[in-house]
């Protein structure tokens, strides 16, 4: 995360959608980040999936913890692993909300962009992860009824 300090308010259009930020954290250290962190940005636990499907983490067999946070700050996405992530797992550091994932996905290959893991669908949103050039990693999801 990245605090900054502005003297004159940002004059920009306002996003469509909130990025999730995206935070692996071992599931020994999870409850105190999650505290500490609640208490740091007045934030508010808004979900936590205690056997989230593991296809979110490239490890379908598996279950893992999703803990869902809002702040002030945006969405943050805690993912409780024990580090053992397969390629590019673990390098995304902010998950982007789209209105149409495939829609999105054939503009960032016209634009270079390689999809890394195809689209997949689970727990209501589709998502996929890309590298875009330079080697930029990101997941992008939308809601699976868009």
């Amino acid at each position: 995360m990245q605090l900054y300090w502005h003297t004159t308010a940002p004059n920009s259009a306002k996003l469509q959608t909130v990025p999730e930020n995206r935070v692996y954290v071992s599931p020994d250290r999870a409850d105190d980040f999650v505290r500490d962190f609640d208490a740091f940005a007045d934030a508010k636990v808004v979900s936590d999936d205690q056997k989230a499907p593991g296809i979110e983490i490239g490890r379908p067999d598996d279950m893992y913890r999703r803990v869902g946070i809002d702040a002030n700050f945006g969405k943050i996405a805690v993912l409780v692993t024990d580090g053992h992530l397969p390629y590019p797992y673990g390098r995304e550091t902010t998950g982007y909300d789209v209105h149409d994932l495939s829609d999105t996905l054939t503009k960032a290959k016209a634009a270079g962009a390689s999809v890394l893991v195809e689209p997949y669908s689970v727990a209501g949103r589709r998502a996929a992860m890309v590298q875009f050039p330079g080697g930029y990693i990101a997941e992008i999801h939308s809601h699976a009824d868009k």
